[in-house]
């Protein structure tokens, strides 16, 4: 369930939180929030113009040049490419400066010799879903419809809702009643202790009356059903507020009868569907069970084979709808439609479930229906369909025909305090839990030492007194029950959070092969000079062992490279090891204090990390073994988007193979092979080396992990080669890409460097592998295409970038 937040502002008043507050205190009632989108995907200083003047571009056939006001004290020219852009339109336009997703931004360009000030946008470009635009505004740029209240030089963000935030609900079969806006604003208000408004379903005046029927052959399968019919409709595209709504929600716009129908399934819940009642073809509704054998058409074109495990709505004879699941072509409302029967019903959960198991199609109409609606509110669902339908595509409303076969029973559930309280381990008094049904607007009286509880309709998931526990869990807050150990258990100890992340450092080292290795904290003064940071001074003992001993350490190295030394001396040449110690450092020359100790961790790699002595295969250890080692240290601890590697020089190390590591910006150590030179004096062959400040690395804030299920849809690769100039790192071209693909783009591996014969002088070439992959269905080329396109452009626009080979 797709939930908007400014639309979620109607039903409850929480503008004083933000859409991540609500998304916690949800979690943490009972209810998973997976994710919080921004609609907005980068899109900034994109407003509404006006076409006054277009006229055909001089040296181009497909390119017009177009005069627009947006708002600006002079009129700018823009040069559109767009088979639809005419004169008197109101259109979007990126202005110079602005931002479109993927981190376009928007200069003054000369396109055939013609200036233009900016550019007219489609709504693909302004980052909305294609999937999810409107079949009239799928191709072009986008225009406004006439009567759009709109103002020239007025932001679109607040026009298209792109200032809007959506909550991802993740919810559990038992919680059905969240599977709409007001489930969500009864939810929500429960746990801010807020009011609900629930929309004002006025009923609409009916001039005429119609006589059409309404007959179910069986009251189990279908206990409610009711048509109204609708005359004189007509039918057009939504209005944007409409739109946008049902965009943020994941649904495309059909058309303003369609649309409303969707819009009151967010909104209630309730599944309805409209018929063109002229291509119903009668005046008598039947709900049946299909015939064995009877062949149906759905809206999606799909001839069905129908068994009689199915439930249809016929027109007396012939199935219309798969009840519950989808309606038939032959009776879709389209342009040409001028009255309309319009359904809401009540289906049985099983039935509509085997029907769409049978149908192999699941719909959003037939999930609702599966985990069962609120049958008290289907009028009340129909009425406000009307009211909207009348509104916004005019009509005269008939007299409604309905067949009424529900058992409405008030739930009545009995809740012992004492017995809850034991159960939850609280102490909650009778206006404890009274106030907590006050806000979960669920009525009670007392009686003795009961609360009698008179649950509303919409809570088909409480039937028995465990479940109300639940429900007091919740409002209490599940963080706030008491914690206890069972009689006689000991509390046992256990690691700080400091002291798990380094247990889980040290196991990720070792499962990539390092031996854990400790050495002493005393050191040279050679050696603690040779290594000391800047204005440091180093610390000297009054009473040494030796000289070789006399120095407080301030780096791990040199104790690092001794151990390396003593392993070479005995053959073992391969040698993989870290050590996680202190350091102590002081920029005193005369000690008047404690020095600061400060946790570090090295490592040191040497000789073969791969060895296949029957393929006659070997490789030898290099600067980016240890930096894949490094990295996924950095995602074991889950701070890898924070880290940033740059090359620079140090004292003692290659110039050429040395890195900084930051933090948030900050160095926290360097990575780097040890010069040749320092190597041939320490009696070490090539080695490489790295060094942290661990005490930053493991107190820094780490992301939380998020959790993605296994891919359903198929990945498309595209590889690039590119000719940058050697002073161009690898590592800003891969993060441009990035940026550049947005959430389709879900890698971009590097796979090969070249710099020599064929090249330029001052170039190298660069490639990637770049995997794009939509969660939800299938990409189409075109959209990889563009996609595609615009990370080329982009690279070369902020690199410098030239395409090699495709």
């Amino acid at each position: 369930m797709l939930v908007s937040y400014k639309w979620l502002q109607e039903y409850v008043d929480v503008s004083d939180q933000t859409p991540q507050d609500i998304a916690e205190k949800m979690t943490r009632g009972g209810i998973e929030i997976d994710f919080v989108h921004a609609r907005n995907s980068g899109v900034s200083d994109v407003v509404v113009g006006y076409v006054k003047e277009i006229a055909p571009h001089p040296d181009a056939d497909k390119l017009r040049v177009c005069q627009l006001d947006i708002g600006a004290e002079e009129t700018v020219q823009i040069v559109c490419g767009a088979i639809n852009v005419d004169a008197g339109q109101f259109v979007a336009v990126a202005k110079v400066g602005a931002r479109l997703p993927g981190g376009m931004k928007i200069k003054k360009a000369k396109l055939r010799g013609q200036v233009s000030h900016g550019m007219i946008c489609s709504l693909q470009e302004l980052g909305i879903d294609s999937a999810l635009i409107p079949k009239h505004a799928a191709e072009g740029i986008y225009v406004f419809a006439p009567d759009a209240e709109v103002v020239v030089g007025q932001d679109v963000c607040a026009l298209f809702a792109l200032d809007d935030d959506v909550l991802e609900l993740d919810l559990t079969p038992n919680r059905s009643d969240c599977m709409h806006m007001l489930g969500v604003a009864y939810e929500v208000a429960a746990l801010y202790d807020r009011t609900v408004h629930v929309p004002e379903v006025s009923t609409p005046e009916r001039t005429e009356t119609t006589n059409i029927s309404v007959c179910v052959d069986n009251r189990d399968d279908t206990p409610y059903y009711q048509a109204t019919a609708i005359i004189g409709v007509t039918v057009a595209p939504s209005p944007l507020w409409l739109q946008n709504r049902l965009m943020a929600a994941g649904i495309r716009p059909i058309n303003n009868v369609v649309d409303v129908t969707n819009y009151v399934l967010l909104e209630y819940g309730q599944p309805l569907h409209a018929f063109d009642h002229e291509a119903f073809g009668s005046k008598e509704v039947l709900v049946r069970r299909a015939q064995e054998g009877e062949r149906f058409t759905t809206l999606d074109g799909v001839e069905r084979l129908l068994t009689e495990e199915q439930l249809v709505v016929t027109n007396g004879t012939t199935p219309v709808a798969l009840a519950g699941v989808m309606g038939g072509r032959d009776t879709e409302v389209n342009e040409k439609t001028t009255s309309i029967l319009l359904e809401a019903a009540a289906f049985h959960p099983t039935v509509v479930r085997h029907s769409a198991r049978t149908a192999s199609l699941r719909t959003d109409s037939s999930a609702r229906f599966e985990k069962g609606i609120n049958e008290a509110r289907v009028a009340e669902a129909a009425q406000r369909a009307a009211a909207l339908i009348q509104e916004l595509a005019g009509g005269t409303i008939l007299a409604c025909a309905a067949a009424d076969h529900r058992q409405l029973a008030q739930v009545v559930v009995s809740l012992n305090i004492d017995a809850m309280n034991k159960r939850l381990g609280t102490s909650l008094s009778f206006a404890d839990v009274g106030d907590m049904m006050r806000r979960l607007q669920f009525s009670y009286e007392e009686c003795g030492e009961n609360l009698k509880v008179m649950i509303p309709a919409r809570r088909a998931d409480i039937r028995i007194p465990e479940d109300l526990y639940e429900e007091i869990a919740r409002i209490y807050g599940y963080d706030r029950l008491p914690v206890t150990l069972p009689e006689g258990v000991m509390a046992q100890g256990k690691r700080t959070i400091y002291q798990e992340k380094r247990q889980r450092a040290k196991r990720f080292l070792e499962g990539a092969g390092l031996s854990e290795v400790i050495s002493y904290s005393l050191t040279s003064k050679e050696n603690a000079v040779h290594y000391m940071e800047e204005d440091c001074k180093p610390i000297q003992l009054s009473m040494p062992m030796s000289e070789a001993r006399s120095t407080m350490r301030t780096s791990l190295l040199p104790h690092l490279y001794d151990i390396c030394t003593h392993n070479l001396n005995h053959k073992n040449n391969d040698l993989f090891i870290y050590e996680t110690g202190s350091v102590f450092l002081t920029t005193e020359a005369t000690l008047t204090a404690s020095p600061k100790a400060t946790e570090r961790l090295a490592a040191l790699v040497t000789g073969r990390y791969l060895t296949h002595p029957w393929q006659g295969e070997e490789k030898q250890v290099d600067f980016f073994l240890l930096k894949g080692i490094l990295e996924g240290l950095f995602a074991a601890l889950r701070v890898e988007k924070e880290i940033t590697f740059t090359a620079c020089t140090r004292d003692g190390f290659h110039p050429g193979r040395t890195a900084r590591i930051a933090l948030h910006g900050t160095e926290i150590g360097f990575l780097a092979q040890v010069h040749p030179s320092v190597a041939e004096q320490l009696d070490l062959k090539e080695t490489y080396v790295c060094e942290l400040d661990l005490e930053t690395l493991l107190t820094c804030e780490q992301t939380q992990n998020v959790f993605a299920g296994v891919p359903r849809y198929p990945a498309v690769t595209r590889d690039i080669a590119l000719v940058v100039n050697t002073t161009v790192a690898t590592g800003t071209l891969q993060s441009l890409i990035y940026s550049a693909g947005g959430a389709l783009l879900t890698n971009a591996a590097l796979f090969d460097v070249y710099e020599g014969e064929h090249m330029d002088e001052g170039k190298k070439s660069v490639a990637f592998a770049l995997t794009y992959r939509h969660a939800e269905r299938t990409l189409t080329d075109e959209e990889v295409t563009n996609v595609h396109e615009q990370v080329l452009a982009v690279l070369e626009k902020e690199a410098g970038a030239t395409l090699r080979a495709m």
